[in-house]
């Protein structure tokens, strides 16, 4: 078989609509892959498309990984096994509201890093990437009987710049390492972006966008002629949401729909997304323009797909729109999906992290605060802890350079929080004490996935903490990616108003999908049986963390729960619906 692109797409010479949903499949536990990818075929979609996140599967430099939840490979295998083509987009960065936009952090362990232009170190590190990568789906093109038909260079990259050397190496480094299908940019139809980001002799421009269809495909035709297809690579149809919006952003089905039908009418689709699944543990990004925006833990996207897999008065819409185009198959669900109440828990124990803090990290001193990247740690957090000696007025305290957020605490006792701008202000801090003990428990909130702000991430505290206008000197620092909670020693003790671990035990009889929702509680993160589900915030606007079925087991399962902001209950609540606000 063969897929070609000519004043259409061809497949075997005929010609082909593509019909596409995107699913990334580390948004999503392996064992409902298959559910989710069935129901895209369903709907009436011939085709799924993901992105792949460097970040995972090199997340220490040189340490690959491609197994579980990271086998890419097994996931295009049982789209084909469905019935749907495969559009990948393995680019470097792909965006996604994903930890910096997919990149590796240690990049930033380069001074001189130069992110997404021909920079020769930026360049041998993506090289070594796709040596590895590339050859665990290659021979799953379309040519050697797989089911992959396109694949992308880059990602939006017109709204960040226009190195066009830099593209054309990247599309290079693909041929090299044995990509054979056609190959694609996508990028906003608006402003430069479509002339920064598009080489149209080695691939093909598709547009991003999810209003005004019509409009943008005057746009694309007028970029490309009319020898070329039309093609909508990410049509948004819903939205994310960032810690501390007032509600979940959903989208109108009447004008979506009409939108869908507009761009079938002239071209091809990729709807973004189909379904979005959840940025477990530390994975959800950030935007900035004029504050930081986190993202919150679902990526539920308001998309055909809830978050968790059931379908929508969407998804029955756009599937009507479909059957216009193409016969809908029909075929039974592979896989059974229960969702459960479990009720309310009681706290089994309680121990603050200043008390177990040596059993989860070994301190590194150093004269001066380390950042994130020279700690070798990509996501979490870092306990730094200074003497700062006799009682005295400290009338000028500020971190000079540090992210995102940071409780600062003097002998064990919460001082202040500080979140983005207010970082760096200048203010008083009260020594008593004979003798005084500063700690600084800082947060990375998700490094920036978009925009310039992505040449600025490396987190914890970079250039120092000014004590009366000198900077302190004399640290230790604890490096906390919270990966080895098996190691927190619940004996130790617990203080009032520290940050904690709190451990639970959750009696299951029967395993279904549930939702944990921590009323009262502060700022942190939930992991069951070891699995990481993310982080919660009482500023909202999501209530209550998606629990997927595979996380659990029959009988006693451990769920630990961390709290940074000294903000908690002895209870925490399991339902059988969602609540993302």
């Amino acid at each position: 078989m063969d897929f070609t692109i000519q004043e259409e797409f061809y497949l075997d010479d005929q010609p082909f609509k593509i019909i596409s949903g995107a699913i990334h499949y580390f948004r999503v536990v392996p064992e409902y892959w298959r559910d989710r990818l069935e129901k895209l075929r369903l709907m009436g979609c011939n085709t799924v498309e993901t992105y792949v996140p460097w970040n995972l599967h090199e997340p220490q430099e040189g340490q690959f990984h491609f197994e579980k939840g990271l086998d890419l490979r097994h996931f295009i295998e049982i789209a084909q096994e469905v019935g749907l083509y495969v559009i990948l987009r393995p680019a470097p960065y792909i965006c996604a509201e994903w930890e910096f936009g997919g990149l590796p952090y240690w990049l930033l362990q380069d001074p001189k890093m130069k992110l997404r232009f021909s920079y020769p170190n930026f360049m041998a590190k993506i090289q070594r990437y796709f040596a590895q990568l590339l050859p665990q789906v290659t021979d799953l093109q379309i040519q050697s009987g797989g089911p992959i038909i396109l694949m992308q260079v880059e990602n939006e990259y017109g709204g960040y710049s226009n190195d066009k050397a830099y593209l054309r190496q990247m599309a290079q480094l693909m041929r090299d390492n044995g990509v054979t299908v056609p190959l694609v940019t996508s990028d906003g139809p608006w402003h430069d972006m479509l002339d920064n980001g598009s080489i149209p002799d080695i691939a093909l421009p598709t547009i991003n966008c999810g209003s005004d269809i019509k409009k943008w495909f005057q746009r694309l035709r007028a970029f490309h002629g009319t020898k070329k297809p039309l093609m909508v690579m990410e049509f948004w149809i819903g939205w994310f949401d960032a810690w501390g919006d007032e509600a979940h952003h959903t989208t109108s089905v009447a004008s979506a729909t009409k939108e869908l039908r507009d761009i079938l009418a002239e071209g091809s689709v990729n709807i973004y997304m189909f379904h979005g699944g959840t940025n477990f543990g530390f994975t959800s990004g950030a935007n900035y323009y004029e504050k930081l925006a986190p993202d919150v833990t679902s990526y539920d996207y308001d998309a055909l797909l809830t978050e968790w897999g059931d379908i929508t008065e969407k998804y029955t819409a756009f599937q009507e729109v479909i059957s216009e185009y193409t016969e809908l198959p029909q075929f039974p669900l592979s896989t059974e999906i229960k969702k459960k109440a479990y009720g309310t828990l009681q706290a089994k124990e309680r121990v603050s992290l200043f008390a177990t803090l040596e059993k989860l990290a070994k301190p590194t001193r150093s004269p001066y605060p380390l950042t994130m990247e020279e700690l070798n740690q990509a996501t979490g957090y870092v306990y730094y802890r200074s003497q700062l000696g006799k009682a005295r007025p400290v009338e000028d305290f500020r971190l000079i350079s540090c992210m995102d957020r940071v409780n600062v605490f003097v002998n064990e006792t919460l001082a202040m929080t500080q979140y983005d701008q207010e970082i760096g202000v200048k203010q008083p801090l009260s020594l008593t004490a004979e003798e005084n003990e500063l700690g600084l428990l800082v947060e990375n909130m998700g490094r920036v996935n978009y925009s310039v702000k992505m040449n600025h991430q490396r987190k914890g505290i970079q250039d120092g903490v000014i004590v009366n206008e000198a900077f302190q000197a004399d640290w230790e620092i604890f490096s906390l990616p919270m990966d080895n909670l098996e190691q927190v020693d619940f004996s130790a003790g617990y203080e009032k108003g520290q940050p904690s671990f709190t451990r639970f035990e959750l009696l299951v009889e029967e395993v279904g999908d549930t939702f944990v929702e921590l009323s009262g509680w502060g700022k942190g993160f939930v992991t069951v049986n070891g699995f990481n589900l993310g982080r919660f915030w009482e500023v909202g606007p999501q209530k209550r963390l998606y629990v997927p079925g595979p996380v659990l087991k029959e009988g006693v399962n451990e769920v630990i729960v961390f709290e940074s902001d000294g903000k908690l209950t002895d209870e925490i609540c399991f339902y059988a619906e969602a609540d993302l606000g």
